[in-house]
């Protein structure tokens, strides 16, 4: 079992399987009922953080990678730029469980909601 604080998690890379770079965590989302993080918000496109996008990635999408110190998520570019994604300053309602579902089926993993 690993335990890191959330600030150590920011900034941290996600590659694919590939070894291409997704993005970077930029903030984790925590369900303040089960307390469990529900997502990380990743940042990815653009340049310098112009034009990029956020995308909510469940956690259980994501696999740690402690010897590159990076996380890994099965997926390729292309299918996350057509992943349900946000901007800086329009934040989905991350409590509406529609959006949620449609999160997680788009990464093909299980809602952290009835595991």
């Amino acid at each position: 079992m690993s335990v890191l604080s959330a600030t150590t998690l920011q900034g941290t890379n996600i590659n694919n399987s590939s070894g291409a770079g997704l993005g970077d965590i930029k903030d984790l989302m925590i369900d303040l009922e089960t307390g469990r993080v529900a997502y990380a918000v990743v940042e990815f496109g653009g340049v310098l953080g112009i034009g990029s996008k956020l995308f909510a990635v469940p956690l259980q999408a994501l696999k740690q990678d402690a010897s590159n110190k990076c996380f890994v998520m099965n997926t390729t570019k292309e299918a996350l730029e057509k992943a349900p994604g946000f901007d800086k300053d329009h934040w989905p309602d991350f409590a509406d469980r529609t959006w949620q579902t449609a999160v997680h089926e788009h990464y093909q993993v299980e809602p952290y909601w009835r595991r």
